[in-house]
């Protein structure tokens, strides 16, 4: 019997092995402002705010069309359920995603983490 009290709580100790793709995680809070690339004569960048989405807590996000939940496995997020239901992203930093095209390589839609002091 202590034994197993005591394998069990080795068990229990021990993190979680990755899932496919990389350590699970959560993204930061807050709202995600996604545009695409401008040109040399106009602005940076164009907005795409049909595609900006909300991160409110663990793994749930909420855009302007409802509500859903989002996967992040290493550097890869899939949201699964919701309005963005199917859009998979590639985290090139803390807050900076880069939409990931139906084959696999990155989109011309990024989506920034918007702070204090910037705009978006």
């Amino acid at each position: 019997m202590k034994r197993t009290i005591t394998l069990l709580a080795a068990t229990l100790a021990t993190p979680a092995l990755a899932a496919p793709g990389g350590a699970l995680g959560t993204m930061p809070k807050g709202s995600y402002a996604c545009e695409l690339p401008g040109d040399a004569m106009a602005a940076s960048g164009v907005r795409a705010p049909a595609e900006d989405f909300t991160v409110v807590n663990g793994s749930a996000y909420v855009t302007a069309s409802g509500r859903g939940i989002y996967l992040l496995a290493g550097d890869r997020l899939v949201m699964t359920s919701g309005p963005l239901q199917g859009a998979v992203y590639r985290r090139q930093s803390g807050g900076f995603l880069r939409r990931l095209a139906a084959d696999g390589t990155d989109s011309n839609l990024r989506c920034v983490l918007g702070v204090s002091n910037n705009s978006l």
